[in-house]
């Protein structure tokens, strides 16, 4: 394995440290800065808006100054902003400097997809990388439950930001400098065209709701085990690695086993989806927070192929040219979810109580069935032969 896959898989992991490590935080936050959960719920929208910054500049700043410059930027932006939330600013910079880390973690993760994109072997590869985003959010809230028992909560992030400045490094030394522009930023028109593709905007609404019970599940389960159920903050830190490890471990596990079965990739995240429904029923109808735990990490083994799945089957619903184009559109429409319904959920959890969380990830259960439904419609019209009865 080449330093520079290796390199790109440490940044992912980096990038689920710090959603793993956030949700365990998020308590502490609260009760240090006087907020209520859906005030606090406001960082994931600067996040949110940082990320789709990153989303807007990656392709022009590829183009202009090369792939090593843009992830040691995108790199540095995501350290200075750790380093910041280690001096414990006030609330207001606290949710400001939170626009600078969704900017550097969007442009990580941006470019080392287009990176990996282009090697042999590149389906595999993406497949390894987005699970190793779960080896760091499994790992996050252990750390942080751990640090949490003998320090505050601004020291775990001057931690992460330690832990990523020899990433950063290793993207200056090893990454090539240029690399050239994607077929979708040469072209101008494609993310009109690919916007105007129906089965497109499902994609991406499936995504929206995807990556809003993901992230809102991750980050207020350390909450609903501690306050709801009573488990002890080791325990519950526990339980919300183990959904992450599920997550992880379904992006490893799942999707090899169907295509040994035969399994489609449309009727394995079927499978998926109902896995994730009854799940999340299971965690809402649960005596104990041990059933509780059960149920998390159940949701995230199940939750773990969908969202690589979701990217895998857009070449199957538009023409080939606009294949890079709607990948960026429905990757948008992911991170509005993972800023809208982690807020939502905090906001219940405020205003009726956080035993809400469960039923709320019921409801975006059923609604990823739905819009996976229309998903998949629009991909047996597509490739039915021509001349086939409708």
């Amino acid at each position: 394995m080449s330093m520079p896959v290796l390199l790109a898989y440490a940044g992912f992991v980096l990038a689920g440290l710090s959603a793993g490590v956030s949700g365990v935080l998020l308590p502490a936050q609260i009760d240090d800065y006087g907020v209520d959960k859906a005030v606090i719920g406001l960082t994931f929208f600067a996040f949110a808006a940082g990320f789709l910054l990153a989303g807007a500049a990656s392709g022009p700043l590829l183009h202009r100054i090369g792939m090593r410059a843009t992830l040691v930027l995108g790199g540095s932006a995501a350290v200075l902003s750790w380093l910041f939330l280690a001096t414990r600013p006030v609330f207001v910079l606290f949710l400001a400097v939170q626009v600078t880390a969704g900017f550097g973690t969007g442009v990580i993760e941006s470019v080392l997809n287009v990176y990996l994109t282009g090697l042999p072997n590149a389906t595999t590869l993406l497949n390894r990388l987005h699970a190793f985003f779960g080896v760091g959010a499994l790992i996050g809230p252990l750390l942080a439950a751990w640090m949490l028992g003998f320090t505050t909560w601004p020291m775990v992030w001057l931690v992460l930001a330690v832990v990523a400045m020899p990433v950063v490094v290793g993207y200056l030394l090893v990454y090539p400098r240029q690399e050239p522009p994607a077929e979708g930023e040469q072209r101008p028109g494609l993310l009109g065209r690919a916007a105007r593709v129906p089965a497109v905007l499902f994609a991406g609404a499936f995504l929206t709701v995807y990556v809003g019970l993901e992230i809102g599940v991750g980050n207020w389960a350390y909450t609903l085990l501690t306050e709801e159920h009573g488990q002890g903050p080791l325990l519950a830190g526990w339980s919300v690695s183990a959904y992450w490890l599920g997550l992880t471990l379904g992006r490893f596990v799942i999707s090899p086993v169907a295509g040994r079965v035969g399994l489609s990739a449309a009727g394995t995240s079927f499978v998926c989806l109902f896995g994730v429904t009854g799940a999340a029923l299971l965690g809402w109808v649960a005596p104990t927070g041990a059933v509780v735990s059960v149920a998390l990490v159940v949701m995230g083994c199940f939750l773990g192929p969908l969202f690589p799945t979701a990217i895998a089957v857009l070449p199957d619903v538009v023409e080939p040219r606009l294949v890079p184009t709607a990948i960026g559109v429905v990757n948008g429409f992911s991170v509005l979810g993972g800023a809208l319904f982690p807020w939502l959920a905090g906001a219940l959890a405020q205003g009726v109580g956080v035993w809400t969380l469960l039923p709320f990830a019921t409801v975006l259960a059923v609604a990823q069935l739905v819009l996976w439904r229309e998903v998949v419609t629009r991909m047996r019209i597509r490739q039915r032969p021509p001349g086939a009865p409708t």
